[in-house]
């Protein structure tokens, strides 16, 4: 494995990419090969005290600026990419949140019409602790501060969609796009079916640490210095975007209402369990409804997602996705050897 073949990216703003879909790769890659890349916060950087209003610095809809496209070689409509994340680690010391008028959760939205008034602009600047692995908040209102655990992730990740559509950055589809899941961290492999030759990979949207559901509709936002890994799995579906962990299988869906959000991941990992762990249908559903665990990605987004995490333990043998994510892992950790 010494012959790695190693691609870096730092993207002039001028590169980014805003859609998926639409946009011209910045570089071919071969399958096998580790990515180094810069992804700017979901503020394309412009955020940077707590008087830096999202609606005086920023200007919709360019929002999400997305690192790539890349063009993975070989891939065709009916195969698979695999991205297996080796790092995903903080480009700053800082990290920026908000509250932003009719967004959110617990809110008034143009999809959800009401007639109160929209909640004020309010920027939060947590500091990040690199050594000690924190996230740190401070209130605005009196002097309570605590530090919450690190755990950065990447809330957009996603190929070009089907159908010769162009979809913005802010939403999440089976085309992957902003799920702002907190599964998808380091040691993770996210699985995305192609949907046009080359697949168009692209990702962005750092989170330095975020809950599940992404309530307020922010996370704690910044720049990330992330590796990956990709490569292809050839003849092989995957209708809606997939995760592995070492001991994990996890399935998303991103639609409204969420209860049909919930319902497209309960049903993908069921199928998935019949395909790769050849268990009869029912078998896999009742299976599925008794250890199944199921996190909010988002419930903010133009789409809502839902997560559906099964724990590899109770499965009987088999691998996922042909075993891709132990290929991987391998591949990461000669990467690691290499580049300390």
């Amino acid at each position: 494995m010494s012959g790695l073949e190693v691609v870096t990216v730092a993207p002039d703003p001028s590169r980014y990419a805003w859609t998926f879909g639409g946009a011209a790769p910045v570089a071919r890659i071969r399958p096998g090969s580790i990515l180094q890349l810069f992804t700017e916060d979901c503020f394309a950087g412009r955020v940077h005290s707590e008087r830096d209003l999202v609606s005086e610095v920023c200007e919709f809809p360019f929002l999400n600026p997305q690192t790539g496209p890349f063009h993975i070689e070989g891939a065709e409509v009916g195969d698979t990419i695999a991205v297996h994340f080796i790092s995903i680690e903080p480009a700053r010391d800082w990290a920026a949140s908000t509250t932003v008028p009719l967004f959110g959760a617990l809110t008034g939205t143009h999809l959800t019409a009401l007639l109160h008034d929209p909640l004020p602009e309010v920027v939060w600047i947590w500091q990040l602790d690199r050594a000690r692995r924190t996230c740190r908040f401070r209130a605005h209102a009196g002097d309570f501060q605590v530090d919450l655990p690190m755990d950065p992730m990447h809330g957009t990740v996603g190929v070009a969609p089907a159908n010769l559509e162009v979809r913005s950055a802010l939403v999440p589809d089976a085309f992957g796009g902003n799920m702002d899941t907190p599964e998808m961290r380091a040691g993770v492999t996210c699985y995305l079916g192609v949907n046009v030759p080359g697949a168009l990979l692209s990702l962005g949207d750092g989170h330095a640490r975020q809950g599940e559901g992404e309530t307020c509709g922010v996370a704690v936002e910044c720049a990330m210095n992330t590796v990956i890994a990709v490569d292809l799995i050839k003849r092989r579906g995957c209708p809606w975007p997939r995760l592995e962990s070492d001991t994990h299988i996890i399935s998303t869906g991103s639609v409204r209402p969420l209860e049909d959000a919930f319902r497209i991941a309960q049903a993908d990992l069921v199928h998935w369990m019949t395909e790769d762990y050849h268990l009869e249908t029912l078998d896999a559903y009742q299976l599925v409804t008794q250890a199944v665990l199921s996190p909010l990605a988002n419930v903010c987004d133009t789409n809502y997602t839902s997560v559906a995490k099964f724990p590899k333990q109770y499965l009987p043998g088999g691998s996922a996705m042909g075993g891709i994510h132990s290929h991987l892992r391998a591949l990461a950790a000669e990467y690691l050897r290499l580049h300390p």
